[in-house]
């Protein structure tokens, strides 16, 4: 495992300074389904990633939200689960919290992931059984403080009981979800909720870093999510740790409801 996340370390940071060759710099846009933007940084991105890793790990699968996806990465043992820039948003209009996002899955579990942010000059770095990592140093969840800070859609924070509710401070919105699950890890945010119709890119690399971190993401069963199988959508998922997580897991059940 290690070989695979230095192989992600490597190919990460390399696709990061892909992306800031057009950072800031006006690249072509276009949208998809009329709604999402996709720009030619995205798809250089991808491209690079594609090749790169697939010509390490050519046995590995493949699901990237840019590439059309197909059923002969079921096959496969492994597969690195991909999203070239996650916050697409964000770096179309300059902001610096957007990442490439990396993981390998097997078995529906992200066994390592690498979050490279290079608008920040921030790496994570995770792997099973083996810690969290920022620019080299471990990272933790925080002890939720009496007033917590909860990151995520208002319409889900809206479903949480109105005690806990009306004490909670605004968070900013932070439109790259990895980077949101990784401010759960690094101890930014106490806890986070992901909206319905989020896909195992979004989510793949960013879930190891926070169980590695001691926090977990789960769906409104209480199970975490699994990836890289014929289903890549979720439904409300909430991510935290300890007994606020516990405490605030119900709102996405009565979301859904």
């Amino acid at each position: 495992m290690g070989g695979d996340l230095r192989l992600l370390e490597e190919a990460a940071r390399e696709a990061g300074q892909i992306a800031l060759r057009y950072f800031k710099r006006d690249p072509e846009v276009w949208m998809k389904g009329g709604r999402s933007p996709v720009s030619e940084a995205d798809y250089a991105v991808d491209s690079y990633l594609r090749e790169t890793l697939l010509a390490a790990r050519p046995g590995y699968g493949w699901l990237s939200e840019e590439t059309v996806d197909g059923e002969a990465r079921l096959s496969a043992r492994r597969t690195f689960v991909v999203d070239p820039i996650d916050g697409t948003r964000a770096f179309l209009n300059g902001r610096s919290t957007w990442c490439i996002s990396v993981a390998v899955v097997e078995d529906g579990v992200s066994l390592c992931g690498v979050l490279d942010c290079p608008a920040k000059n921030n790496v994570f770095v995770a792997a099973k059984g083996r810690g969290s990592w920022l620019d080299g140093r471990p990272i933790k969840v925080r002890t939720p403080a009496q007033i917590p800070v909860i990151g995520g859609p208002k319409s889900i924070i809206d479903a949480l009981p109105h005690g806990l509710r009306a004490k909670l401070p605004d968070v900013p919105y932070i439109p790259s979800l990895a980077y949101r699950l990784a401010m759960v890890a690094k101890g930014e945010l106490d806890a986070t909720f992901v909206k319905p119709n989020s896909h195992d890119w979004d989510l793949a690399a960013a879930d190891v870093i926070l169980r590695e971190a001691g926090g977990r993401i789960l769906n409104e069963a209480g199970k975490p999510p699994r990836y890289a199988g014929r289903q890549v959508t979720h439904g409300a998922l909430v991510a935290g740790s300890g007994s606020l997580l516990d405490e605030i897991a119900g709102a996405i059940v009565e979301f859904e409801s």
